[in-house]
């Protein structure tokens, strides 16, 4: 359904709450002005309200976890099913069957899918325990502690994770708490990328440090949208198998049928040796996943009685429930059809925009993203954050992302309608016509 604003936004409840969050929460966690944010209180579909009754398009799909629709019924029900059994059990030490299915089912879309054999799985509460359990598995299998990732990538901000992120802003307050095991890499853009040069940079930093894998997102998310040439992952797989490395993928945000294919490496036909898989893994609950290669993973000894890497929440039922049934959804192919169309159908609704200020508009399935620049070729965070501000009053939930914010992150849940996509189309040509400096 379309936007309906029925009080002012924000509204008196939501600026109530904001007061309250002001005094109690960190004031580093969530942004607080006079026109932002607006407080949740329920979802369906593609919608969004909000304490005060508001009615939201969301074109985040909650940092994209809500791929299958907020509330999605299969969900839902899994969710309230395992709720009248058990809230909690002791992952890694008395589990329950439904982890135990969880695993197998994990292996069974990604490695056995992928004509690699079994798969072994470390669970965990987010993307960061995901990107932390892989990066531990590499250096138990190959011995050397060296990373290599890229610039614009974002795996998650603990210490370990944060090491290989290649956006300055989340590494830089932290730098002296970090250890250096990561070499950042230029990540490649667009068709035209040099491929021979990126290479080369490759072996030279395999030759001069002690690499254990190659870590890297098949498309960025946090960094842009950013979308590589098809030539990328497979160069990685081929220096990877050349000299021993583990090739590492980041699914988390383009897994599940993000990008129009189950997991956004297939449209590449390269199968790497540990993907990392969250958000829309269990559509609203926090689980994540370090899928691995059985050879790889069984680089972890035998637990003793007590593991190296484990959480209290390990294995929670709750969310292993909900990942079996939105795994359920996922794995039917009219899903990725369903991606498939609509993301073309919005895509062609945003390069249709006209705007001196779009430098271009990227992605794969509803995984796209507008960038915005100025007439001396600058990123224009300003009109990107003006944007989104300004949507949210005509009821549209949007994120500015790429390291300079210049980017309009389009990720709806893969239900959104024709007639949604022609109201984003029409409203976003507005700002870029109407906001001030929108033609400066």
């Amino acid at each position: 359904m379309l936007p309906e604003i029925i009080t002012p936004i924000p509204g008196p409840r939501s600026r109530e709450l904001a007061g309250k969050l002001r005094r109690h929460e960190s004031q580093n966690v969530t942004y607080l002005a006079e026109d932002f944010p607006v407080f949740w209180q329920r979802a369906a579909g593609t919608n969004v309200w909000d304490a005060d009754g508001n009615r939201y398009l969301d074109l985040t799909s909650a940092f994209g976890v809500s791929g299958l629709g907020h509330t999605n019924p299969q969900v839902r029900a899994a969710l309230v099913a395992q709720s009248a059994d058990l809230l909690h059990a002791m992952g890694d030490v008395h589990p329950t069957a439904v982890k135990t299915e969880l695993c197998a089912q994990l292996s069974a879309l990604t490695f056995e899918r992928w004509g690699a054999g079994p798969g072994k799985v470390v669970l965990g509460n987010s993307g960061s325990d995901a990107i932390e359990a892989a990066l531990k598995t590499s250096l138990l299998y190959t011995g050397n502690a060296g990373v290599i990732a890229f610039t614009g990538a974002y795996h998650g901000l603990g210490l370990g994770a944060l090491s290989t992120v290649g956006i300055p802003f989340f590494r830089e307050p932290f730098r002296t708490q970090l250890k250096e095991f990561a070499t950042l890499l230029p990540y490649p853009f667009g068709p035209a990328g040099d491929m021979l040069r990126l290479r080369k940079e490759l072996v030279a930093t395999i030759q001069r440090r002690a690499i254990g894998c190659i870590l890297v997102e098949p498309i960025q998310g946090r960094g842009g949208c950013v979308v590589p040439p098809a030539e990328f992952l497979p160069m990685l797989r081929t220096v990877c198998d050349e000299y021993g490395l583990l090739l590492v993928l980041d699914e988390i945000y383009t897994g599940f049928n993000r990008t129009g294919a189950l997991f956004a490496c297939e449209d590449s036909k390269v199968v790497p040796d540990i993907v990392c898989l969250g958000k829309a893994l269990t559509g609203g609950f926090p689980l994540s996943a370090c899928v691995g290669r059985a050879d790889v993973m069984d680089a972890w000894p035998p637990s003793s009685g007590e593991a190296l890497h484990t959480t209290t929440f390990l294995g929670n039922p709750l969310g292993c429930a909900m990942a079996l049934a939105a795994l359920a959804e996922h794995a039917r192919p009219a899903v990725a059809a369903q991606v498939q169309a609509s993301g073309q159908r919005l895509k062609s609704a945003l390069e249709k925009m006209r705007s001196p200020h779009i430098w271009n508009v990227r992605g794969r399935g509803l995984m796209l993203g507008v960038e915005l620049i100025k007439a001396d070729g600058a990123p224009f965070t300003d009109l990107a954050i003006a944007i989104v501000t300004r949507a949210l009053q005509d009821g549209l939930l949007l994120l500015a992302d790429g390291p300079a914010s210049n980017v309009l992150s389009i990720t709806p849940p893969f239900s959104i309608d024709d007639e949604e996509i022609a109201f984003v189309a029409a409203r976003l040509q507005e700002y870029l016509t109407a906001l001030p400096g929108s033609i400066s």
